[in-house]
C-alpha cells in the first residue's frame, strides 16, 4: 500500500514543515519582491549560493537519469477523468520503451503519468516546487526532488529531457509549453520534439495561433509546426521517436 502524502505538509527546499506555524511566504516570493532599501546587497549574495546549491543538487540527482521525456499537465485532473487514463498510458508507454518520465511530481495528470511509469517498472521522476499551498509529491514518484525556485526547476525539465509531452492543463502547463516552443524557435535547443495530446482540448489554441499570431506576423508560418497534436500516448511517443531517428 503506497503512503498517503500529508495534506498539510509544506516544503521549503529539502525541509518539510507540518502543522501550525508553517511559513506563508516562499523563497521565490521574497527573491522577486520589491526592496525598499539596499539591504538586499548583503542578503542576495546568500540567495545566489542557495540558488547555486539547487542547481548542484538537481544536476547530481538527474545526471545519470538516462533518456527521458518531460510530461506536463493539470494538477486538477481527477482520477475518473478520461484524460487521467491517457496520462497513465503515457507513463506506461515511456517505461516500456526504456524512457524515464519527468513530471512536476504533483497530483492530477502528473500523478497519472508517474503511476503509469511506476506500475510498468520505469522511472517516475517528480520535480516538486515550494508553493504557499503546496501539494506533496504524489506516492507514485520514485525519484523526487524539491526546488525553491521555478527557474531552477525549469532548467531541469529541459536539460535532462529529450522531448516534451503536454497533456491538458492550465497556466503552469501553458507556461512550460510556450517556453519549450520558444527555446526551439530561437534554436536555444535543437532536436526537441514537442507533442500535445488531446486534439479537442488544444484545437482552439492552435486555431488562435494560426488566425492571430501567424496572420498578424507575430510568428512565422512554419512555427506552428514546432509541435505535433495527437490523441494517444502511443502515437505521441512513436512520433517523438521518429523525430529522434530523423536527426540522428
Amino acid at each position: 500500500m503506497l503512503p498517503t502524502p500529508q495534506p498539510d505538509a509544506y516544503r521549503r527546499g529539502a525541509v518539510e514543515f507540518r502543522g501550525p506555524g508553517r511559513p506563508t511566504e516562499t523563497s521565490e516570493t521574497r527573491l522577486l519582491a520589491d526592496q525598499p532599501d539596499t539591504s538586499w546587497l548583503h542578503t542576495d549574495t546568500w540567495r545566489v549560493l542557495r540558488i547555486q546549491s539547487e542547481f548542484v543538487e538537481g544536476f547530481g540527482a538527474l545526471a545519470e537519469l538516462g533518456p527521458a521525456v518531460s510530461v506536463f499537465g493539470s494538477a486538477r485532473t481527477p482520477a475518473d477523468d478520461p484524460s487521467y487514463a491517457i496520462g497513465v498510458d503515457v507513463g506506461r508507454e515511456l517505461a516500456e520503451r526504456g524512457l524515464a518520465a519527468i513530471t512536476g511530481g504533483g497530483p492530477g495528470q502528473m500523478e497519472a503519468v508517474c503511476r503509469g511509469a511506476n506500475e510498468a517498472g520505469g522511472i517516475a521522476c517528480g520535480l516538486g516546487i515550494e508553493l504557499p499551498h503546496e501539494q506533496a509529491l504524489n506516492p507514485w514518484v520514485n525519484l523526487g526532488i524539491y526546488f525553491r525556485y521555478f527557474f531552477v526547476r525549469k532548467t531541469m525539465f529541459i536539460k535532462y529531457a529529450q522531448a516534451f509531452i503536454v497533456l491538458p492543463g492550465g497556466f503552469g502547463t501553458l507556461d512550460e509549453l510556450f517556453e519549450a516552443v520558444t527555446l526551439v524557435q530561437t534554436r536555444k535547443i535543437k532536436s526537441f520534439p514537442i507533442v500535445l495530446i488531446g486534439t479537442s482540448f488544444w484545437s482552439g489554441l492552435v486555431e488562435w495561433i494560426r488566425e492571430r499570431l501567424i496572420a498578424e506576423g507575430m510568428v512565422g508560418e512554419r512555427d506552428v509546426d514546432l509541435f505535433y497534436v495527437c490523441d494517444s500516448a502511443a502515437e505521441a511517443i512513436t512520433w517523438i521517436e521518429s523525430k529522434w531517428t530523423a536527426t540522428s
